[in-house]
C-alpha cells in the first residue's frame, strides 16, 4: 500500500478511536449525571419522609376536666377555633398547661391519654385521643400540687368532660395519666377562616394534619409581580397581614412548628374571597 494510503488509514482509525473515546466519555458523564440526579431525588424523598410526624414516647402527667357533659364551656378558647362542633373538633379536646401550650404554637396538636394507677380509672386503661384547643392558665393562688394543676412547669391536661369520662369516672376530679403526642388525622385539606377588613387580614388555620401545628405562614396574591408575604403570629392559630390582597386569589405556605416541614397550599381561596368565610384547600401535612 502506498505511504499516502497508509497515512490516510491511520488518520481514519485515529479519528474513529477518538470518536469512540468521546462517545464513551459522554456516556459515562450521562450515567454519572443520572446517578447524581437519582441520589439528589432520593435525598429529597428522604428529607420529605423524615418530616412526617411520628408518635412520641409515653410520659406521665395528670388530667382534670372542665365544664359539664355538654362541653359548652370548651367552645371558643385560647386557640380561636370557635364552635368546636362546627370546626370539626367536637368534644375530644383538651386545654393545655403553659408548658405544652407554647404561646399558642401548641394549638391543634394531638395527644393520646390513658388513666393509670387510680381507683377511678376504667378497667383496661382505655386510650383516648384529644386535640389541643385551649389554654389551662396558671393559678398562682393555689399550690401546684393542690389546685394549681396547670402551674408551670407542670405538664397537665384539662379535658372536656365527655373526653375525661371515656377513660375515668368524673368523680375522681384529677387522675394520673400516661400521655404521648401523636399524628393528627384529619379529613380533607387545611381550612382557612378569614377575618379582618380590607386593609388587615386575620387568618385562622384549622384542620391541620400531621404534627397539627403551624409555626410560620406566608401569603401570596395572584396579581403579577407579587412575591410571598410573611404573616405574623397573632394568637392561637391565627396569622395576620396588612397587605392589599382584595380581589386576588390567595395561596399560602405553612411551616410546621414541630417538624419544620413546609407545604405549599396553592389557590387556597378564589379572587372572590370574603371576610367571614372559611375556605378549604386540598393540601395538608402528613
Amino acid at each position: 500500500m502506498p505511504s499516502s494510503g497508509r497515512a490516510q488509514l491511520r488518520s481514519v482509525c485515529y479519528t474513529e478511536e477518538r470518536e469512540a473515546e468521546a462517545i464513551a466519555m459522554a456516556s459515562a458523564a450521562c450515567t454519572s449525571t443520572a446517578i447524581l440526579v437519582l441520589l439528589v431525588s432520593l435525598a429529597a424523598m428522604a428529607t420529605t419522609a423524615d418530616a412526617r410526624f411520628r408518635a412520641m414516647q409515653w410520659t406521665p402527667a395528670h388530667a382534670t376536666f372542665y365544664g359539664d357533659e355538654t362541653a359548652a364551656e370548651t367552645m371558643g378558647g385560647a386557640c380561636g377555633y370557635g364552635n368546636l362542633h362546627a370546626t370539626g373538633y367536637g368534644t375530644d379536646t383538651a386545654a393545655l398547661s403553659t408548658t405544652l401550650f407554647l404561646d399558642g404554637y401548641g394549638c391543634g396538636t394531638c395527644y393520646q391519654l390513658r388513666c393509670v394507677g387510680a381507683p377511678d380509672c376504667y378497667r383496661g386503661s382505655p386510650v383516648i385521643t384529644v386535640t389541643a384547643t385551649n389554654l389551662c392558665p396558671p393559678n398562682w393562688a393555689q399550690d401546684s400540687n393542690n389546685g394549681g394543676w396547670c402551674n408551670p412547669p407542670r405538664t397537665h391536661f384539662d379535658l372536656a368532660k365527655p373526653a375525661f369520662m371515656k377513660m375515668a369516672a368524673w368523680r375522681a376530679g384529677i387522675v394520673p395519666v400516661m400521655y404521648r403526642r401523636v399524628p393528627c388525622k384529619r379529613q380533607g385539606g387545611i381550612r382557612f377562616a378569614f377575618q379582618g377588613n380590607p386593609h388587615w387580614m386575620l387568618v385562622y388555620v384549622m384542620n391541620v394534619a400531621g404534627a397539627g401545628d403551624v409555626g410560620e405562614m406566608w401569603v401570596k396574591g395572584s396579581a403579577g409581580g407579587q412575591g410571598w408575604t410573611r404573616m405574623s403570629h397573632n394568637w392561637g392559630v391565627s396569622y395576620q397581614t396588612g397587605g392589599q390582597l382584595a380581589g386576588q386569589g390567595l395561596s399560602f405556605k405553612l411551616t410546621s412548628y414541630t417538624t419544620g416541614q413546609t407545604i405549599l397550599v396553592a389557590d387556597a381561596a378564589p379572587s372572590t374571597w370574603s371576610i367571614g368565610l372559611t375556605y378549604q384547600a386540598r393540601a395538608n401535612f402528613r
